[in-house]
């Protein structure tokens, strides 16, 4: 005879495999407003099955709302959004949030003090038996490692901990999709490295797609298969860490992915002058008005045999770099650059500045 799939025979069957069917969820043609003013506006987005999307920009960007609307918390003014080709919300349908087969967790963590930690997990299975429910939710802690602290309560376990409670607790009902809003933001900077490292290896290893929410460019780079840069509610790019840091398609996203200096130009001749030298134009058009972005670790600074004089107005020590501010003719203000901290000699003010080529980019003016 057959088992009973709720049954003990299921639980433990559900235990032994722990994973979660990965879906795509679709953006179509988002707008969004609040109070009047346009938040998003008209934004195309794709998140392929099993994938990490980081949608990445400036507050007000429209991440968050983005996520809330995908989550079913917000609804969208105009556009659809579709999980697996069926539309969850739009134009005559709109499923409420538990209908959706999407995870949401919160900046902060959302836990319930007065709950256990394996109560904190087992809330959001309410559909299910308790004794199933905490079997699931059991199952959720182990696969953050946090098994052995069911019994305990929120404040009793550090940021990291109650950061992988929150994961567990978004990830027991198995959703499609798990969307995170700036999941580590209130983590010590000395413990995020390691964090996101433990929750992108459980994210994979439970197969679900997600959409990470974050301000921090090396954040996305570090945890994204993809990622998605905003700006005033619209998508600017997106594709891998590399396509954004190599190909940026305008400034905003050059100095969202690399600290850089900035010098306006002119085209003339297939080239445009800088105060570091001339720079290749040939993409353009003679007398097109072009800015010049220009990568502060792309900047090598050495006594002599540069290319251009400069004068070192300030040293900041950053440990294994020094961030430099010099002065250069042909520009009102500093032109920064970093260096290996050794590299120059204390008391060090004439020195001489050459461009890495690569690390030069050249963009329309209203691009």
């Amino acid at each position: 005879m057959a088992s009973d799939p709720s049954g003990s025979n299921g639980i433990e069957a559900r235990r032994a495999s722990a994973v979660t069917f990965a879906s795509r969820l679709v953006f179509d043609d988002i707008h969004h407003s609040y109070h009047n003013k346009d938040t998003i506006r008209g934004l195309s987005l794709t998140a392929e099955p099993g994938e990490v999307l980081c949608l990445l920009g400036p507050s007000g960007s429209g991440k968050t709302t983005l996520l809330r609307i995908a989550a079913g918390i917000e609804a969208q003014t105009r556009g659809r959004v579709l999980l697996d080709d069926r539309e969850i919300a739009g134009p005559d349908v709109f499923l409420p949030p538990e209908r959706r087969g999407v995870g949401l967790m919160f900046q902060d963590f959302a836990l319930f003090p007065h709950m256990s930690v394996l109560d904190n997990v087992r809330f959001g299975l309410t559909a299910l038996p308790r004794a199933e429910a905490e079997a699931e939710a059991n199952v959720a802690l182990d696969r953050v490692g946090l098994s052995h602290y069911a019994a305990k309560f929120p404040h009793m376990l550090s940021g990291g901990e109650q950061q992988r409670v929150a994961l567990a607790r978004a990830l027991a009902p198995r959703p499609s999709v798990l969307l995170m809003d700036e999941p580590f933001s209130g983590l010590d900077s000395r413990l995020k490295d390691s964090i996101r490292a433990d929750t992108l290896a459980i994210l994979r290893k439970s197969r679900a797609s997600a959409i990470v929410v974050t301000h921090d460019a090396e954040e996305a780079m570090r945890m994204g298969d993809r990622i998605a840069l905003l700006k005033d509610g619209r998508l600017v790019q997106v594709g891998t860490a590399e396509d954004l840091y190599l190909k940026p398609k305008d400034i905003f996203a050059a100095a969202f992915f690399s600290e850089i200096n900035e010098f306006p130009g002119h085209v003339r001749g297939g080239v445009v002058e800088t105060p570091l030298g001339n720079v290749d134009g040939k993409d353009f058009t003679d007398g097109q008005k072009v800015h010049v972005a220009v990568r502060l670790t792309g900047i090598r600074v050495q006594e002599t045999g540069g290319d251009t004089p400069a004068r070192i107005l300030s040293r900041r020590f950053l440990g294994v770099v020094e961030l430099l501010e010099l002065a250069v003719n042909g520009t009102d203000r500093p032109v920064r650059a970093r260096v290996r901290a050794d590299q120059l000699p204390a008391g060090l003010r004439d020195v001489t500045l050459s461009a890495n080529q690569r690390d030069i980019l050249v963009f329309e003016k209203d691009g």
